[in-house]
């Protein structure tokens, strides 16, 4: 499929098709993000989509058009969490049998949602290899269709239903940013929304964000061609891919302006941002196009467009990476002093933090610790700061005092 283009004929058909299955999920302008940007910004509210992500779109067009002897084989996938709920609606609402194989690690609510579309999951594996191989050999031996999660045609199209939305509702759209994993949701955002501005007569710039722990475009990008990364672990594990799928990546390649990259700290400090300022829970990988602006690494004028991909983060999940996110932005600090062993040290530490406008949140006095001389204690505490210039404040009133705080990584 060398030079494999859709069309908005394309498009509209999946939009047609897709109608009764998807939700039509809203854009809401950001007032804080506008003023990082200095352009106006509106959000992609795709974390609303039903089965809380975008994998629904094009699940469901690439079921819907299968035959019916295909149909009667049933699918199968393999899943860590938003692929394998979006092929489970999208099958029972078809009536189309689907077997899902799953890590053992997968977070409880994506389990439990999976299985109450209706699919037969098999859990099996550490990571999600494991699935994947299971899953070929189920289709294999039993004639199920494979569903892939992005390096297919008809769910190229289907993620493009996004792009079509996303153009009706900002007319004077200029920029979009959007997740980048395997690149089936980049590629058809791309190709939707340039050939809709193709026919307006004008052009739209599409940037696509990844995790930099797993970031397999620049290197495939640089090459020519598609190349297997090594993974490191990465918070956003909804977009770790070790290669780009062969039809995503002809598309990326010719129609993404840019790709940017993120760490898992600029990811935590945006979902903290989508909490506070948007009041919107969002997963890490439907965050890192707002993490992009936070680093200030995009430089774009006009409205932009920022795809939240999707919002099923496991709520133990969620505590750490606010925590995470809190400490990143320079609004939570853990430190450890070491403090003479005797009466009132504690009382004179609480005060100075008071008088420098940090709030304790938890604290540790311990006299057990490796090095620790016999006549000292350990002190640790988390406070409560209000930016980088108060954490400097803090630190600096603590050493005036003669001690000797040390700060404790997040």
């Amino acid at each position: 499929m060398n030079g494999y283009r859709p069309t908005l004929a394309d498009f509209e058909d999946a939009g047609r098709v897709l109608a009764p299955m998807i939700a039509r999920t809203p854009v809401d302008g950001s007032h804080y993000l506008s003023e990082v940007l200095g352009s106006p910004v509106v959000l992609k509210l795709e974390n609303l989509q039903r089965t809380g992500s975008f994998k629904i779109r094009g699940a469901g067009y690439r079921l819907a058009r299968l035959s019916a002897a295909e149909r009667a084989r049933g699918v199968v996938a393999a899943s860590a969490g938003n692929h394998a709920q979006g092929v489970a609606l999208a099958a029972q609402r078809l009536g189309i049998p689907a077997t899902i194989f799953m890590p053992y690690g997968v977070s409880v609510p994506k389990l439990l949602a999976t299985r109450g579309y209706g699919a037969e999951v098999v859990l099996d594996g550490e990571t999600v290899e494991t699935p994947l191989s299971l899953a070929a050999e189920y289709a294999a031996r039993t004639g199920a269709v494979l569903i892939h999660p992005f390096d297919h045609p008809d769910v190229i199209v289907g993620q493009g239903t996004l792009g079509m939305e996303l153009w009706e509702q900002v007319p004077d759209l200029e920029t979009v940013l959007v997740a980048v994993g395997g690149g089936g949701l980049a590629a058809g955002v791309a190709a939707a929304v340039k050939a809709r501005a193709a026919a307006a007569g004008r052009r739209v710039r599409v940037i696509g964000v990844q995790a930099g722990a797993s970031a397999a475009y620049p290197p495939s990008l640089a090459a020519g061609r598609p190349l297997a990364i090594e993974i490191t672990p990465t918070i956003a594990d909804g977009i770790a891919v070790a290669r780009p799928g062969d039809l995503p990546f002809a598309l990326i390649s010719e129609m993404v302006d840019e790709i940017l990259t993120v760490d898992d700290d600029d990811i935590a400090r945006a979902i903290v941002v989508l909490l506070e300022r948007a009041k919107l829970v969002v997963e890490p990988a439907g965050a890192v196009g707002v993490a992009a602006i936070l680093t200030g690494a995009v430089r774009t004028a006009g409205p932009t467009a920022v795809v939240l991909s999707g919002g099923n983060i496991d709520p133990l999940l969620l505590q750490r990476v606010v925590s995470h996110g809190l400490a990143a932005s320079a609004r939570y600090l853990s430190l450890r002093i070491p403090l003479p062993d005797r009466p009132g040290q504690l009382a004179r530490v609480s005060e100075l933090l008071a008088q420098a406008g940090a709030n304790v949140i938890e604290v540790l006095h311990t006299r057990h610790g490796q090095g620790m001389q016999i006549s000292e204690v350990s002190l640790q505490l988390s406070v409560e700061i209000r930016g980088e210039d108060h954490r400097v404040q803090v630190i600096k009133v603590l050493r005036e005092a003669g001690f000797d705080p040390v700060i404790v990584p997040d």
